[in-house]
């Protein structure tokens, strides 16, 4: 038999639903979207599957798979990467390297996050892949396995070619799987720094990295045929923000409609990790096992965005069950609890172990048993 726990919750803080709302927004870009990044909730759009050309905004691919490929262990921070020259030749936004200069993974990364720097796209792409076309390849396919489908990759770095597209959705949907990789904040948080041992400076492409209270990133992108472009990220009371913006006519156009779409957001939407206190998920009773209870709580990850404008009455319905079975292991679900506003349901959580524990022995069993005849308990 289960219990049913029916609990009322009046809130002291607003959290929104995880509803699309119509935004008041006048923006000059093409195209432009705003997604609270760890629901990839869509706040806002306009015109956000147009296939566009994304100038170095198509960096946060680039930079995507170079944090893949650190997190598998196929390099690391210290490591030499080769200039070929390829990457020497790149034109735009770049650090100036040379044919056969060697600089770091980390300065490489910082040369892109910070300088947008297509020379040092160039070199990692053909140090993660063999080759920069290898490393093409490679971004089109992890485009594809994220449902990225109005894009189409030709090169690592943005610069202008026939075919090379993606849309603010796809932008949004990139951004949020980079944002997985914190070390990648480490980055696109610099002000200013230098390379080459203080010899070359760097400023960040991205303003709003200083301008902007919780500013997190993401990158920025221009060119002459793709406006100006940017993927602006920031946090603010525990919800990341990602503003797409492309096609804008100017790059102080371009920072506005970021800056009045992140506004947007953190005004009327908020992100509340649990309702649920330790007094509602006390530990359940367990048999068969070397202990007679468990520890629950929630899933780990577990997140609630809601609009900040719905005052609302949230209400909860936890469904545990009166026992559990040993052997457990942490993270097994054992129940779960679903949140109402308004009488419609807005989000649900697994209510998991939250440690192992072993059955127990036919000798430990035949232990208990003894010692419920001989003292009753």
């Amino acid at each position: 038999m289960k219990k049913l726990l029916s609990l009322f919750l009046c809130l002291c803080f607003f959290i929104p639903v995880t509803v699309r709302a119509e935004a008041p927004l006048e923006l000059t870009a093409k195209s432009a979207l705003l997604m609270e990044a760890s629901t990839g909730t869509i706040l806002y759009e306009k015109n956000s599957h147009d296939a566009l050309p994304p100038a170095s905004v198509t960096k946060i691919m680039t930079l995507l798979l170079v944090m893949e490929a650190l997190d598998s262990g196929q390099y690391t921070l210290d490591d030499m990467v080769p200039v070929s020259p390829l990457a020497a030749s790149m034109g735009g936004s770049q650090v100036y390297l040379e044919e056969n200069e060697q600089l770091s993974v980390h300065d490489m990364i910082k040369a892109v996050a910070v300088a947008s720097g297509n020379d040092a796209a160039v070199a990692l792409a053909e140090f993660t892949a063999g080759s920069h076309e290898g490393f093409v390849n490679k971004m089109n396919e992890r485009a594809k396995q994220l449902g990225m489908n109005d894009t189409h990759f030709v090169n690592c770095n943005g610069l202008d070619i026939d075919g090379h597209v993606t849309s603010a959705h796809d932008i949004a949907v990139m951004s949020k799987e980079l944002m997985k990789h914190p070390k990648i904040f480490e980055y696109t948080t610099i002000w200013m720094d230098s390379l080459r041992d203080g010899a070359f400076g760097l400023v960040n492409t991205n303003k709003l990295v200083r301008f902007y209270q919780g500013a997190t990133g993401l990158k920025t992108g221009s060119t002459s045929v793709a406006g100006f472009c940017i993927s602006a990220t920031a946090k603010r009371d525990g919800m990341d923000l990602i503003a797409v913006v492309m096609g804008s006519p100017t790059s102080k156009e371009r920072f506005a409609d970021a800056t009045k779409m992140l506004d947007y957001g953190f005004a009327n939407y908020g992100i509340c990790s649990s309702l649920v206190s330790e007094e509602e998920l006390a530990p359940i009773t367990l048999k068969k096992g070397i202990k007679d209870n468990v520890s629950i709580g929630m899933a780990d990850g577990f997140s609630l965005l809601m609009e900040k404008s719905k005052i609302a009455n949230i209400e909860k319905k936890i469904t545990l069950p009166d026992y559990v079975n040993a052997p457990i292991h942490n993270g097994h679900k054992v129940g779960e609890v679903e949140f109402f506003s308004e009488g419609q349901s807005v989000g649900k959580c697994d209510i998991v172990a939250k440690e192992d524990i072993k059955a127990e022995t036919p000798w430990g069993m035949f232990k208990k048993i003894g010692s419920f005849f001989l003292y009753g308990n």
